[in-house]
């Protein structure tokens, strides 16, 4: 049975340990949490595949995949992948889930072996469910480690997609915060309220880019003509749109009215996590149905 090492037990690394046990690997999990072993045998209930391990160095030690969750925080991935490294073997792929810092500045102080081995494999929350896998060498990853990140990737029935650049916040996050930047500018104007916000993206362009992409939606949005007529026009127009970023004396204003609309606490928590998921998997499984009727 192939072994992953969760390190960080948040909810994106118990998110990872469930999608691997769907797919038959063992798991361990490292986390200095002292209510490690109380979460794991909550979320894995009876499972004598899905273990703890009392360090670091332990947990990952014979190892197909080390997944790294920890904080966003470049001394602390630094400090976690020098220990790792030393405890695994020449064929351990070593990623982090990192959301935005690059692999060359985690393994800037490791010498060319161990940095070899590290690479982003970038999730979307929860990994278990949203397929986008970013995978992102670093500059001395090699491309044996990018391969086998992508093939195991992939064999969890995700969609690893290799970027050709380092960047902070890669790709998707990129994306993402220039929709957001704008969205609480938006909101901070009293364009529209935080609900108002989110039921135009849920009814526009989320609907439209669970089924087809950015540029495919040019294709389509230029008629017969495609995107080539769309750029002409439209394209023309709204590309003269100036747009802003939000007052950072804002973000206290802006937080109230997210609580406001939706609540906060473990509750609610729970509620929208549950209904999240259930959305989610619902538009997967139609997806997925589609696919197999047309192909496409």
């Amino acid at each position: 049975m192939s072994k992953v090492a969760i390190v960080g037990a948040g909810v994106i690394g118990v998110s990872w340990g469930r999608l691997a046990r769907r797919h038959g690997w063992s798991v361990v999990f490292s986390d200095p949490r002292p209510d490690l072993a109380e979460l794991v045998a909550k979320n894995f209930p009876g499972d004598a595949a899905v273990t703890v391990a009392a360090d670091l160095a332990t947990a990952v030690a014979g190892a197909d995949l080390v997944q790294e969750n920890g904080p966003e925080r470049l001394e602390i991935k630094q400090q976690l992948f020098a220990t790792i490294v030393a405890a695994t073997g020449p064929d351990t792929v070593l990623a982090t889930s990192s959301s935005s810092i690059a692999a060359t500045l985690i393994a800037a102080e490791l010498d060319d072996a161990a940095a070899a081995k590290i690479v982003v494999g970038h999730p979307f929350n929860p990994p278990e469910l949203m397929p986008l896998v970013e995978v992102v060498p670093g500059e001395r990853t090699s491309a044996a480690t990018t391969d086998r990140a992508v093939a195991i990737y992939r064999s969890w029935d995700r969609t690893p997609v290799v970027l050709g650049k380092e960047l902070p916040g890669f790709v998707a996050n990129r994306l993402q915060s220039v929709l957001g930047r704008e969205a609480r500018w938006l909101v901070e104007q009293g364009v529209v309220d935080v609900a108002q916000l989110d039921t135009i993206l849920q009814n526009s362009l989320g609907l439209r880019w669970s089924t087809i992409g950015l540029f495919e939606g040019n294709v389509l949005g230029g008629g017969p003509g495609g995107a080539r007529h769309l750029f002409a026009g439209v394209g023309a127009v709204t590309g003269k749109i100036q747009f802003h970023d939000p007052d950072p004396a804002q973000v206290p204003a802006l937080i109230e009215q997210i609580e406001a609309t939706y609540g906060t606490g473990q509750d609610v928590y729970d509620e929208l996590s549950a209904k999240r998921d259930t959305r989610t998997t619902a538009v997967l499984a139609a997806l997925a149905a589609t696919e197999a009727r047309t192909g496409n």
